[in-house]
């Protein structure tokens, strides 16, 4: 929903983090009933990082952010961590990230599965209108640790990593428009239970995301009042090249405009949007003023598209 009353803030700072670990589709290809090929051509996919947990890659990538920021730790007085897979049952991750890094103020878990990414910015900001003043988001997860890595349907698709943005109160217009939401009937197309592996019916899956992705971010397109040709920068739930593609051409949208590094990542599920928005902030690919989609989707299902405006 879009709304005149939402906070203003800019993204003042962002990171990642990825394992040194590199698992190429080579490494499955030795093991597994599968091929380079193969991989490359229904996921996209060519590598992928193995290690770390969900704490270290949350640090790593906040620090990274607070840098760019040019802020401490103490600075902060809301830490929002995204993540399906903390590292411990009680307490939330957030309460060690808050540690390791000296932050102040509030910290939580946030579980919207591979749309939590935007979930946690448009929360960031939401509360930022109600006197928080500096917000670290994080989306960080290590599914490799939850992973049947003899399943050949998914242990080539999932990995670990992590990106991270700081936001702080100013009087910029950054979130314009955003949609949040999910079918809960869908929740048994992916899902892990508690000691399990993740289970996916991988061609329902595709068929609900492709449309669900895109018809949320065509519905904060709308509530945005702007087009296609005014985004500077799609940035997707890195899952599979074949569902970015399939967006990208029913959008609208030019795809050299598309940020994408699931080639070398994997899916990261929390961590891919904010890992993929940080890379093409780093490559000069964004101008203050310039439109920023983004839109996830995952288990639950989930959905959650967001246009932002890059700058402060």
């Amino acid at each position: 929903m879009n709304s005149p009353t939402i906070p203003t803030a800019s993204i003042t700072g962002w990171g990642t983090a990825l394992p040194d670990k590199v698992v190429t589709n080579a490494d499955f290809e030795a093991r597994l009933d599968t091929s380079d090929a193969w991989i490359v051509e229904r996921t996209g996919i060519r590598e992928r990082r193995f290690g770390g947990t969900t704490r270290s890659l949350a640090v790593e990538a906040a620090r990274a952010a607070l840098d760019r920021a040019g802020r401490r730790a103490s600075e902060i007085d809301l830490l929002i961590l995204s993540t399906t897979t903390p590292d411990q049952a009680v307490p939330a991750t957030s309460s060690a990230v808050h540690a390791d890094l000296g932050c102040s103020g509030a910290a939580f878990d946030l579980n919207a599965a591979c749309a939590g990414y935007v979930y946690s910015i448009v929360t960031a900001v939401a509360m930022l209108g109600v006197g928080y003043r500096r917000a670290l988001v994080i989306g960080a997860d290590t599914l490799s640790r939850i992973t049947d890595q003899d399943d050949r349907s998914t242990a080539v698709l999932f990995a670990d990593g992590a990106g991270a943005v700081v936001i702080e109160a100013d009087d910029h217009e950054m979130l314009l428009a955003h949609d949040l939401g999910l079918d809960g009937t869908l929740g048994s197309l992916l899902y892990c239970d508690h000691g399990g592996y993740l289970a996916m019916e991988g061609k329902e899956v595709f068929r609900r995301a492709v449309r669900a992705s895109v018809e949320s971010a065509q519905k904060v397109l709308a509530e945005a009042g702007v087009g296609p040709d005014d985004i500077a920068l799609f940035v997707p739930h890195q899952a599979n090249l074949r569902i970015i593609h399939a967006a990208v051409q029913r959008l609208g949208l030019a795809p050299e405009r598309a940020a994408i590094v699931l080639d070398r990542t994997g899916n990261t599920s929390s961590g891919s949007m904010g890992i993929a928005l940080a890379e093409a902030a780093d490559e000069g690919r964004l101008a203050d003023g310039d439109l920023v989609l983004l839109s996830g989707f995952g288990a639950g299902m989930t959905w959650a598209s967001a246009v932002l405006r890059w700058g402060s």
